[in-house]
């Protein structure tokens, strides 16, 4: 078997672009955003915030939050065919109203 070169972030330079409009600003709210079980979320990574990050495969994907741990939510995610639970911070979610997520 050979080495993994490389870490979870490597081929990522798109994905965890900061927009250029939104540089430098730090959005407070995301860090204490209420959500709920059951609630639909959306894998929207801040970038600028490493803790708590989910793994690139599942950037922009949905889910459904099972519970809350601590600080973080138990989010369950379809990848592929398989049910899978990531643990992820709040400031990397966004929370999906009528079937649209806000920003």
């Amino acid at each position: 078997m050979t080495k993994n070169t490389g870490t979870a972030r490597t081929k990522t330079r798109n994905i965890l672009k900061v927009p250029k409009k939104l540089k430098g600003k730090l959005n407070i709210g995301k860090f204490f955003q209420k959500l709920k079980e059951g609630d639909r979320v959306v894998f929207k990574a801040s970038p600028s915030i490493q803790k708590g990050m989910y793994h690139q495969r599942f950037h922009g994907k949905s889910g459904q939050i099972v519970r809350i741990r601590g600080k973080s939510y138990e989010v369950n995610v379809k990848d592929k065919n398989k049910l899978k639970k990531v643990i992820v911070n709040p400031v990397h979610l966004a929370k999906v109203k009528n079937g649209t997520k806000n920003n």
